[in-house]
């Protein structure tokens, strides 16, 4: 696939949004009006009350970035996103996901570690509960897989339990994987997975809407799963209490009209009432297999047609290729170099084999040769 317009952070205007999103009181709604009324976020930042005033923006918020002007620099803030390599995307960027788009309560703007592609326009987001069991952590695991395997990107949490299950499957299934945060970048939660972030990191994105430094708080939990199901076609819940967070996201996809769905549990064990209670009540399909979901999303048909096609190498140089990967990532450099190649033999080799369905790139020109192939060209 090919990747998303360039993330960069040279929009002379950005600096203001990263100073506005750190305004308390100034969110999705106050956004709009100062963009509204201002175009440039710059005129925003610099206005008199009056002029704030009249953007529509009540006392209480306009005094808000009134005394913010004293604490918070623009330049600073995008010195420091630059300097830990976070890429920061308002709404109006290109970049900014397609389908976080589309939901009422958007983030303005979009903190970024990694990289966001269009391969990710295919994403799912699995969710389930930090006290997984053995059963919740086996289903995780190889639904998490299999998705990745049908060239979906898994979404989750980065927390403990069914989250950090299903970026390690996705992970070890050589695919993409998205993390959602609930703190800036520049911190991981829970602390013990940075090695995990790391790794998401280096093989998809860390995505948040909260600015650096931000410490995790119990009320942008929430927040954040209206970010897991908005970038995301639709939502597994794998365990899960009727009160748990991930029943909180599998509402907020309600809401945003994305799929639901849901694996079945013992009717013996709390974690799974969650699940249950969506499948008895018809709101969430019940899932036993990847199919379920496929079909569902109408992934299947695309699927089918890349498994009917010959996944033989097309020529010596697809073949030369296809002996260079393996599941481990490996830069479009470094294939160039072991393979002798030009290298604009390489990259059209590599789209075409990728568009077969033959070999996936997991980010920053790394890929990874994601399905077994028929014999050797010649």
């Amino acid at each position: 696939m090919l990747k998303c317009p360039p993330m960069t952070n040279h929009d002379p205007d950005l600096k203001y949004w990263l100073a506005l999103a750190r305004v308390p009181r100034i969110g999705r709604a106050r956004f709009s009006l100062l963009e509204k009324h201002f175009g440039k976020l710059e005129n925003a930042w610099t206005a008199s009350s009056a002029e704030l005033r009249s953007a529509g923006l009540d006392q209480a918020s306009v005094t808000a970035i009134i005394d913010s002007r004293g604490t918070i620099s623009p330049d600073d803030e995008l010195e420091q996103i630059n300097r830990l390599n976070v890429t920061a995307l308002t709404w109006n960027d290109p970049a900014y996901p397609a389908k976080l788009k589309e939901i009422y309560d958007l983030p303005p703007v979009l903190y970024v570690r990694g990289e966001l592609t269009t391969a990710d326009e295919w994403a799912v987001s699995v969710v389930g509960t930090r006290r997984a069991s053995p059963y919740g952590r086996q289903a995780a695991e190889q639904l998490a897989t299999d998705l990745v395997r049908n060239n979906v990107t898994v979404v989750s949490g980065l927390a403990r339990g069914i989250d950090a299950v299903a970026h390690r499957a996705a992970l070890g299934a050589g695919g993409r994987t998205i993390a959602v945060m609930a703190c800036g970048l520049d911190l991981v939660y829970p602390p013990e997975h940075a090695k995990l972030a790391q790794e998401v990191i280096e093989r998809g994105a860390m995505i948040s809407e909260q600015p650096l430094g931000t410490q995790p708080r119990a009320e942008f939990f929430p927040r954040r799963n209206r970010i897991l199901s908005g970038v995301s076609l639709g939502v597994l819940i794998i365990e899960g209490d009727v009160k748990s967070g991930a029943m909180i996201t599998a509402r907020l996809a309600l809401e945003q009209n994305r799929e639901v769905f849901a694996v079945p549990g013992s009717i013996y064990a709390p974690t799974f009432r969650g699940p249950n209670a969506l499948i008895q009540d018809g709101e969430a399909k019940l899932v036993t297999k990847v199919e379920d979901i496929l079909e569902e999303l109408n992934l299947t048909m695309v699927a089918t047609q890349i498994e009917m096609k010959e996944l033989v190498p097309a020529d010596e140089t697809e073949a030369l290729l296809l002996r260079h990967l393996s599941a481990q990532p490996i830069h479009i450099d470094e294939v160039r170099r072991e393979s002798g190649l030009p290298i604009a033999a390489v990259s059209s080799a590599l789209a075409m084999l990728e568009l077969k369905g033959m070999v996936r790139q997991v980010g920053r020109m790394n890929y990874v040769r994601v399905r077994e192939v028929g014999p050797s060209y010649g």
